[in-house]
């Protein structure tokens, strides 16, 4: 294959001098700068241009979500913070980014074993870019995530310096191990002793044990009637407006003959297994902050005897960051998700696939394989710093996966000023978050925007 070369040997000690050699142009305490750009857009401007693409109809709905905290409006902004970081002081090494890795992203899911394991789990935004940007976001995310938590101030701050030094001692583990200890490492409970946050531990296996319960069949059992056809009796959606509502004839076929195609996108030994189900409903349903008003769809699938699987198709639209990065437009959003994800997680999801329906292009992957989250914004202090030192480690341990993790232990050497220059500016960008909040509130008091509440 053109670019690859395997007969060169390259030591490890050359590759962590040039990470090294980074720093001069880009000293680590430069990430403390100005939180926002001269270029960003007003906040009534943003959500305009944001809302681009969406059902008119939810519109109102994603607003209001976003009005619900400062926490909330971050959620929802990843382009806003992208249009601040465009310009601003980077290494220039390039890993796949999450894209949002704000606090709330890392979740527990179930690999195809069995196992609970805690991990970046949204990459609407995945795209190639510096990998300051997603740690800023995470550090930024935990200071707004404590204040919603009435954690001190202190004690935010600290969070976020945790998560970058977490950051730093993570990747330098990574630069030492072999390459495929380090790729193959699943982020399990043990992490939490490697990141040092013990007292995360109840809070880990609480949330795990509420995972394990959360799967296609729970979804089945709560979220479904049953009803009769000419093939006997089977199982459906309910409604539950806006959240959950059923499909016109045309539109349901339009997602089964999108599901169908997904099939293709899978891996051979995936394929065989999906085909061995068939759809007995679809629906839409609402999911998200930032996603509110772009086409999402659950089907359900049928198994063997009483068994249920169901997946999500979520429109995949053009990432947040892409007009403040150099790189090629996807050739299909869907694609760009997926790919990104498969190379960031340690585990994907083994249904996680692509499609089109209607000349949108969708992600596709299982609703419920054993989901679960701990809520930042309900940890107390010594938790939140816990929380950052998990989340850091579990940062590094993705941009390892693209970004060889030697030369960011070069850029990282002798250094100790990045922990508080990017704590200092997380709670800069924090305290903006916290205007633009008030601005976007505003705005719908005064009837610049619409807003409602979710009945």
């Amino acid at each position: 294959m053109d670019g690859i070369d395997l007969r060169t040997p390259v030591r490890s000690d050359e590759i962590v001098e040039q990470g090294r050699a980074l720093q001069e142009a880009t000293p680590p305490d430069s990430h403390d700068h100005d939180p926002v750009s001269p270029r960003r857009p007003d906040v009534v401007d943003f959500i305009h241009r944001s809302n681009a693409g969406r059902l008119d109809s939810l519109i109102p709905l994603r607003i209001r979500r976003m009005t619900a905290s400062p926490f909330a409006f971050f959620r929802g902004a990843a382009g806003l913070m992208g249009a601040d970081m465009a310009g601003t002081p980077a290494s220039g090494l390039t890993a796949q980014l999450c894209g949002d890795a704000h606090a709330a992203n890392f979740g527990l899911f179930g690999t195809s074993d069995g196992q609970i394991v805690m991990d970046v789990n949204d990459f609407d935004e995945t795209v190639p870019g510096p990998w300051e940007w997603d740690l800023k976001r995470l550090s930024t995310s935990l200071v707004l995530a404590g204040r919603e938590g009435e954690v001190s101030e202190k004690r935010c701050r600290k969070a976020a310096e945790d998560a970058v030094k977490s950051y730093r001692r993570t990747v330098r583990k990574l630069a030492e191990v072999p390459f495929m200890t380090s790729w193959n490492a699943l982020p399990d409970s043990s992490v939490i002793e490697r990141a040092k946050a013990d007292e995360l531990l109840d809070d880990f296996e609480k949330a795990a044990d509420k995972a394990r319960k959360n799967t296609s069949a729970k979804i089945a059992a709560k979220r479904t009637t049953e009803f009769s056809d000419d093939g006997g009796r089977r199982l459906r959606f309910s409604e539950n407006p806006p959240i959950r509502t059923h499909l016109d004839d045309a539109e349901a076929e339009a997602v089964i003959d999108g599901l169908e195609s997904y099939v293709e996108t899978l891996p051979a030994r995936h394929r065989t297994l999906l085909t061995r189900y068939h759809i007995t409903d679809v629906a839409f349903r609402v999911v998200g902050t930032g996603s509110v008003g772009r086409r999402s769809y659950i089907a359900l699938l049928h198994g063997n005897g009483d068994e249920a699987l169901v997946l999500q198709l979520k429109e995949a639209c053009p990432s947040a960051l892409e007009p403040f990065l150099e790189h090629h437009d996807a050739d299909h959003e869907g694609r760009r998700v997926v790919e990104g994800q498969r190379l960031v997680q340690a585990e994907a999801d083994i249904l996680l696939g692509w499609t089109t329906i209607d000349g949108r292009p969708f992600m596709v992957r299982q609703f419920r394989n054993m989901k679960g989250d701990i809520d930042p914004s309900a940890l107390s202090g010594g938790h939140l710093d816990d929380y950052g030192r998990l989340a850091g480690a579990l940062l590094a341990r993705a941009h390892a996966r693209s970004l060889d993790p030697r030369l960011l232990a070069g850029y990282f050497a002798g250094d100790s000023d990045m922990d508080e220059a990017v704590g200092r500016f997380a709670v800069r960008y924090a305290d903006q978050t916290e205007a633009d909040h008030e601005e976007l509130v505003a705005a719908v008091r005064n009837g610049l925007l619409p807003a409602e509440t979710e009945d």
